[in-house]
């Protein structure tokens, strides 16, 4: 992780941690990289995209300033999800995109991702020249005026041209399914009628954003209240989306969650059985669950594991032509369609695959085993997120579950500190749920004891 930018880019608490002075300066810096790489000799033109959060206008304004105060024209796509900004950028030819969103975190946070003029997240090495222009050389970043100011387009409209792309990659209806969708009260709301315009009988809920409920008890990262409903409505499925929409996770018809290691799975083996799956191959992270590879293994197909984050998956997937990958947490990107994790496209294409197998998503799920896993965070001071890992009597600990899971046990441990979150990610997987609990309760309470807030 850099200076600024996590692994999702520059997140906190909204206008007083994320302040609107470092929202313009990112704006200045990114137009003046982001230009340079498409080295393009007319005013370079960056679109930006926000999600529900009330800060978001707030920050939006502060980008746009920035943008034009270096000479660069900002295009304003409003509230749309983090895979249309990326879709749009290449549709469009932009130099470059910015959406505002910090994701699944509360209304709070806010956050700034930037994309490049390919639509692809920005490479570490060229975040670290945009930290160096806003940390280092301000005095680089020369202000325009007179004509040379940028100028500020809406293109509203380029809502429109990401459902259409939407309906045209899914190549097929969703006819005969009926569905309720959690939008997570965030930037799924402004696209979701996709599904009812591709032929399926849809609800929704979390469709009301109000700028303080986004992710408030509702969403990917909230299932209850879906399963509930996806049960007592008889429905198909449901489908819940995070913040920005970069992710989604699936309730079955008897409202158990569907993983995003189950959707990868599941996905992958249908692309195999169509030809379609390049280098018979899936991407995903450490963290994904010991029966998913089970379940890739009995079906022939590989596996190829990062660390943590989506961006890395997809990383790899370029960088040796994969075309499925993603997070068990929803982040799944499809290449042959999007360069980043597409909760609405991955939804569609798994919806699709639901109706073409003619069977309830519980029996399709239920082939992928789950080794119990738990998964907490602990709550740590920001500074310490870079120095964790030097403190002898939590690596001791660590180290002595890595040796309780090893040989026979058949798990695992990982502990990591969030790229998103001041926080401590312990994530322990085994046969026997007991003792999961157990050596997470443990390492909870000497990372407590030695890195209390």
């Amino acid at each position: 992780m850099g200076r600024l930018f996590g692994t999702d880019g520059v997140r906190g608490v909204a206008i007083t941690e994320l302040t609107c002075e470092l929202a313009m300066n990112i704006g200045r810096a990114a137009a003046l990289v982001l230009a340079k790489y498409k080295n393009n000799e007319k005013k370079a033109t960056i679109l930006i995209g926000k999600d529900t959060r009330i800060s978001s206008d707030t920050l939006e304004a502060a980008l746009i300033a920035g943008i034009a105060s270096v000479g660069a024209c900002a295009e304003l796509l409003g509230v749309v999800p983090t895979p249309a900004l990326a879709y749009l950028i290449k549709e469009f030819d932009a130099d470059g995109g910015i959406m505002i969103s910090a994701s699944h975190n509360p209304f709070e946070d806010n956050g700034i991702k930037l994309f490049s003029g390919s639509g692809e997240k920005l490479p570490d090495e060229v975040e670290e020249e945009i930290e160096e222009y806003i940390l280092d050389e301000p005095e680089k970043i020369l202000i325009k005026s007179g004509a040379e100011v940028g100028i500020i387009r809406s293109l509203y409209s380029g809502k429109d041209t990401y459902i259409n792309y939407l309906k045209e990659s899914t190549g097929g209806d969703l006819s005969g399914l009926r569905l309720i969708f959690d939008c997570a009260n965030g930037s799924a709301c402004s696209c979701a009628e996709v599904f009812s315009e591709m032929g399926a009988v849809c609800d929704f809920t979390g469709n009301e954003p109000n700028g303080l409920n986004i992710n408030k008890n509702c969403g990917s990262t909230h299932l209850n209240a879906l399963s509930e409903k996806v049960k007592a409505g008889n429905y198909h499925a449901g489908i819940a989306f995070d913040g920005d929409a970069d992710r989604c996770l699936f309730i079955d018809e008897k409202g158990a969650e569907v993983s995003g290691d189950k959707i990868i799975a599941l996905l992958a083996k249908s692309m195999k059985e169509k030809g379609e799956l390049k280098n018979n191959t899936a991407v995903v992270t450490i963290m994904s669950n010991l029966g998913f590879h089970e379940f890739m293994r009995e079906n022939g197909i590989n596996t190829v594991s990062t660390k943590v984050g989506d961006r890395y998956v997809y990383e790899e997937m370029k960088k040796n032509a994969h075309n499925i990958g993603g997070e068990n947490s929803g982040h799944i990107i499809l290449s042959d369609y999007a360069t980043t994790g597409d909760g609405l496209l991955t939804a569609a294409r798994f919806l699709r695959l639901l109706k073409e197998s003619g069977k309830p998503l519980s029996e399709l799920a239920a082939y992928i085993k789950d080794y119990p896993q738990i998964l907490i965070g602990v709550k740590i001071s920001p500074e310490m997120r870079a120095t964790w890992s030097e403190n002898k009597r939590i690596t001791e600990v660590i180290e002595e579950a890595e040796a309780y899971f090893g040989g026979s046990r058949q798990g695992r441990v990982n502990v990591r500190a969030s790229g998103t979150e001041p926080l401590l990610r312990i994530m322990i997987e085994g046969k026997d749920q007991s003792d999961v609990e157990l050596w997470v309760k443990k390492i909870k309470e000497v990372v407590e004891n030695e890195l209390c807030v």
